[in-house]
């Protein structure tokens, strides 16, 4: 639409008026092909423009004339509450109206029509002018192009960026140079159609976004090992850009949001300052603020989940305002989308419902498949699509990643189901079988192949430490509790003669030969036998649960101290845990293991892990008069805490643990565990959330469906194909309008 500085009747971009000329689409439209039928009102505004700028050059005309048929075919989606308009379309496309009148273009639409879309114009233009907001006054300069009459072109100039755009539209920033005349409009244009020749995105640059989204897919659909080195030059870039204060990070809160989670789960040191800019006030204060724009809150909800200091009451903030906005059901918030709506509202629900430290591996590949649109299509002032915000062939590789795994997966719960009976484990008729739970926990978070001695070795001692858990418990008596302690600090014995019981026989010989398979599994990994340090374990966890029991037996009520620094340990996660270590790769020697760090990992872990347990089995326990820290917490509480109290203060230490935990994990300066170790305490987390967000899930059935999900069920990819076109119509490959 710019004219040429040395003649005004000849365009300045005459390349892309050609464009217009070569890329109408065969109904007539301009904009992307094969849309989805929801997306009409972006076809009408894209195809209005088209014309408009073919007529002010007197060139096209047939090409005009199709594109006033598909008009008036398709006019009656402007009224269609259904439609997901683009961002300013009551003001856009009536302004369009307009001047198309004043080129004496006639129209295919009804005088009625035009006035009722003109008064929903003028009722948008006052929308909120009374408060004048800073959010309003941006989005008015964001639709500039349909404001040319009366635009204040001075003060839009605030909203220019370094690189000469305004909001990184080439469209905003077109329409300000037509006004304005400014050089560095003028630069960015030209630095745009150098780069794509002969047409121009809706929005440029897209790079850092689209490279964090595609982050964001390879490790939502749990492809991201694939690409450890690609992953990591990428996020290296945006370490630098962060670090620079890099405009197109930190203007827009979605991307900054995105940047700042990703950089800190994957361990870069970025700070949640930025987020200051982004507090619910001066949020709604912004042009996505104002916009009402879903995807933005639910970036920003995800990103105050990487909390790891105590002092970030910026992220607490963020998190309380967006899950709030998130919850209501007909939230403002939902008034816009820059995706369709089913689409959103999947991401609203999943985010709700599973937040980071409850959001177990391969239960979020196995949704982000399901939802995975492979023809995405994004929608701002135009709607575009980019083969970095959706590609099948991603989606392709994750689904046979999935099932090449779930097919070990099936064989490897086959051989355990076998080695359960034949240590006889089956037979103790008061130990629960909990195989699939515990194969489970393992499958849905070290899922890797190549981790297969790992997923062993955590399943068995999941079963053995529930079988342990129970003989304390109630299976066992006080001569067979001691029995086990002394066998287990003997080691080499003669099982047929010195067990007092068949009971303690099978469980010291499930246990002994469990230990000598990890001992010598770890040979290959750790060129040596780790054997006695798994015993020691062992003997800690059977020497706290027969504390436990003693406790019991003789009425003692501990102190919470005393009762946190048994229980810890006879939560029994050190079994399972600490072993796996050894058999994920990296070596560790035992200056390592026996470091304080690794023993505060677990340390914090098991809290965090017990103090869950407590809440969500209080009554149960209570009833069945055991130990619990909150019945502690209430004994010693001279009579005025309640367990409504006890159980909010529970909560908050558990959530402090598993804070200081992730920052343990995520820091690398003066850390001598190898990430890959430090990851399983993390997993090891989000298994526990997930059994524990509802009731004492490792007692109920509730899991059945998610177990199946990863164990038994695999992916068919052509359903989710035919799933994602009932959402969207087929795209081509390869269009003109993809970035």
């Amino acid at each position: 639409m710019i004219p040429s500085p040395a003649s005004p009747h000849t365009p300045f971009f005459p390349q892309c008026l050609n464009w217009l000329l070569y890329n109408q689409l065969l109904d007539g439209s301009w904009g992307l092909p094969d849309r989805h039928p929801l997306l009409m009102n972006d076809a009408l505004l894209s195809t209005l423009a088209s014309i408009l700028a073919l007529k002010q050059w007197g060139v096209g005309e047939d090409q005009i004339n199709r594109g006033l048929r598909f008009i008036q075919s398709n006019i009656t989606s402007i009224n269609d509450e259904n439609q997901h308009p683009p961002i300013g379309f009551g003001i856009l496309f009536p302004s369009m109206i307009e001047y198309a009148q004043n080129l004496g273009i006639n129209l295919p639409i009804g005088a009625t029509s035009l006035e009722a879309m003109i008064q929903k114009r003028e009722i948008e233009l006052h929308r909120g002018s009374q408060s004048n907001s800073d959010g309003r006054r941006a989005y008015l300069a964001y639709v500039s192009e349909g404001m040319l009459e009366s635009q204040d072109w001075k003060s839009i100039m605030k909203y220019q960026r370094k690189n000469g755009s305004l909001f990184n539209s080439p469209a905003t920033t077109a329409a300000v140079f037509q006004c304005h005349k400014n050089a560095e409009c003028l630069g960015y244009l030209q630095s745009v159609l150098e780069k794509f020749e002969n047409a121009v995105p809706t929005t440029y640059p897209l790079d850092i976004y689209a490279r964090l989204c595609m982050i964001d897919s390879l490790e939502r659909l749990g492809i991201n090992h694939h690409f450890k080195e690609e992953i990591r030059s990428v996020l290296d870039e945006i370490f630098r850009y962060w670090m620079q204060g890099v405009e197109d990070i930190f203007l827009d809160p979605t991307t900054c949001a995105m940047a700042f989670r990703m950089l800190r789960l994957n361990g870069y040191d970025v700070s949640s300052d930025p987020f200051y800019q982004y507090s619910e006030d001066k949020f709604a204060e912004s042009l996505k603020g104002y916009l009402k724009d879903v995807g933005a809150v639910i970036e920003l909800y995800r990103a105050s989940q990487a909390i790891i200091h105590p002092d970030e009451s910026i992220l607490v903030r963020q998190s309380l305002w967006t899950k709030h906005l998130l919850k209501q059901e007909s939230s403002p918030y939902r008034l816009y989308a820059d995706k369709l709506r089913s689409y959103v509202d999947l991401e609203i629900k999943d985010v709700l419902n599973f937040p980071y430290h409850a959001n177990l591996e391969r239960l979020l590949n196995r949704r982000s498949m399901e939802h995975y649109n492979t023809v995405e299509t994004r929608i701002l002032k135009a709607s575009y699509r980019s083969c970095n915000l959706a590609n099948q062939e991603i989606l392709k590789l994750a689904v046979e990643d999935f099932n090449i795994c779930q097919a070990i997966h099936i064989e490897e719960l086959k051989q355990l189901s076998r080695w359960v009976v034949e240590r006889r484990l089956d037979t103790l008729k008061f130990a629960r079988q909990k195989l699939a739970y515990c194969y489970f926990s393992c499958a849905a978070t070290i899922f890797s192949p190549e981790l297969s001695d790992a997923r062993i070795s955590w399943a068995k001692s999941g079963v053995l430490t529930t079988v342990v858990d129970d003989f304390f418990d109630v299976g066992g008596s006080e001569e067979e509790h001691v029995n086990l302690i002394q066998l287990v600090e003997k080691w080499d014995v003669d099982i047929n003669t010195v067990c007092c019981s068949e009971t303690v026989k099978i469980i010291f010989s499930a246990i002994h030969s469990t230990v000598c398979e990890i001992g010598e599994k770890s040979v290959k990994q750790q060129g040596r036998n780790v054997k006695n340090n798994v015993i020691k374990i062992w003997l800690n966890l059977v020497q706290s649960m027969f504390r436990e029991a003693e406790w019991l037996r003789t009425k003692t009520v501990p102190t919470i101290g005393d009762y946190m620094e048994n229980a810890y340990i006879s939560f029994a996660l050190g079994p399972i845990v600490l072993p796996a270590l050894y058999l994920v790769g990296p070596k560790l020697s035992d200056e390592v293991t026996e470091n304080h760090e690794l023993n505060y990992l677990y340390k914090l872990m098991s809290t965090c892990g017990r103090l869950l347990n407590d809440i969500h089995s209080f009554k149960r326990e209570s009833e069945e008069g055991k130990l619990n820290v909150l019945a502690l917490r209430i004994a010693h509480g001279n009579g005025v805490i309640t367990a409504e109290d006890a159980t909010e203060e529970m909560k908050g230490i558990a959530e402090e643990k598993r804070r200081e935990l992730l920052r343990l994990i995520l820091q690398e300066k003066g850390s001598v565990v190898p990430r890959e170790c430090k990851d399983l305490f993390w997993k090891m987390i989000k298994v526990l959330h997930l059994f524990y967000m509802k009731d004492d899930g490792f007692t109920s059935h509730e899991m059945h469906s998610s177990v199946n999900a990863v164990l038994k069920k695999p992916v068919i990819l052509n359903e989710l194909l035919v799933h994602s076109q009932q959402n969207l119509s087929p795209v081509k490959a390869t269009n003109d309008l993809m970035l």
